[in-house]
């Protein structure tokens, strides 16, 4: 995943669950496509399914952004996994916060979806945008357009999978070989203590 610059949309609310981001009644699906059509429907939405003009998603431009920016503790609730599908299926790249759930996070992590977490004072100044900010994962960095820098913290196992663009299933397969050849040294070795054993009976 190469560094990105991309156009944000802020989202001053804290605390936003799960339930808001994909509610409960989209859940029937255990396909990650489609979800984005759904994301915080509630919110984006009126009672008779006319968009909410007030709602940020509904503001011109928004349909380009792929940053969002958020109040603390973004993606409390429950653990859905479509949260993070949702979000994505908006074309967002990355969220940002200063403060995650941990469930989400590692979700969002797992789906390819980069949680960037940073302190409350940056958090506060890019919420009065919308604006562009650059998202380098290799230097855990984020870098407002008026080139003020901040460090992010990832789990250094999905920085691995995001950076090389796989998943955790990846990861393994791509260890294959070695694994047989454990398997395979492993199982000579258990053979070979159990004619031992035999010998010695």
């Amino acid at each position: 995943m190469q560094p990105f610059t991309a156009r944000y949309i802020p989202l001053p609310i804290e605390n936003v669950d799960t339930d808001q981001i994909i509610p409960a009644r989209f859940l029937k699906t255990t396909e990650k496509v489609g979800l984005g059509a759904s994301a915080f429907y509630d919110w984006r939405y009126n009672a008779d399914g006319t968009p909410n003009p007030s709602f940020v998603l509904n503001t011109p431009g928004a349909e380009d952004a792929e940053v969002l920016v958020a109040g603390h503790n973004f993606g409390c609730g429950s653990s859905r996994e479509h949260a993070p599908w949702a979000l994505l299926g908006l074309g967002l790249r990355a969220v940002v916060s200063s403060g995650f759930a941990d469930i989400f996070k590692n979700n969002a992590l797992k789906n390819g979806l980069i949680p960037v977490q940073i302190d409350a004072e940056l958090l506060a100044q890019l919420l009065h945008g919308p604006g562009t900010v650059t998202v380098d994962l290799s230097e855990q960095t984020l870098t407002t357009s008026d080139g003020v820098s901040a460090k992010f913290p990832i789990d250094p196992f999905a920085k691995h999978c995001l950076l090389n663009n796989v998943d955790q299933l990846g990861f393994l397969l791509s260890h294959d070989p070695q694994i047989l050849e454990f398997e395979r040294r492993q199982t000579a070795h258990d053979e070979a203590q159990n004619n031992r054993q035999v010998t010695v009976a």
